[in-house]
């Protein structure tokens, strides 16, 4: 994490699903997703950058980027009224109300793991209308 700070992160059950997929590929690794070159180290936003230009055949190019994702799942999460603290714990921001964030040391993890269930299903719903 930037910061050198712990960040809890609840994952959907569609996740947990995948990890375990990947485990016998990935396990033997500290990371789920290493660096091809560095494997003690995490793979790069670059990578997957990479990756996006050349999935099918370009489709993506110029279209989205790493960090889109995240504010992607930003706007959905708003635009669905999800509390904007809970959202920006998600995305690990950090307080910019200085007194606040010095008192304010909350998780959220309950909610947070709803609203990461009901992404994860929201997600679903949209490949399964375009599949």
């Amino acid at each position: 994490m930037k910061m050198n700070q712990e960040h809890l992160i609840p994952f959907s059950k569609q996740v947990k699903k995948l990890f375990e997929l990947l485990l016998p590929i990935t396990g033997q690794s500290e990371y789920i997703f290493s660096s091809s070159i560095h494997q003690e180290k995490p793979m790069s936003s670059a990578s997957v950058n990479v990756a996006l230009k050349r999935m099918q055949n370009g489709k993506y190019h110029g279209r989205m980027v790493a960090h889109g994702f995240r504010s992607m799942a930003s706007t959905i999460l708003n635009e669905n009224k999800f509390r904007g603290d809970v959202i920006e714990k998600q995305l690990a921001h950090q307080e910019r109300n200085k007194v606040r964030g010095a008192y304010n040391h909350a998780q959220y993890l309950e909610e947070r793991t709803d609203m990461m269930q009901w992404y994860a299903n929201y997600l679903d719903k949209l490949k399964n209308q375009s599949d």
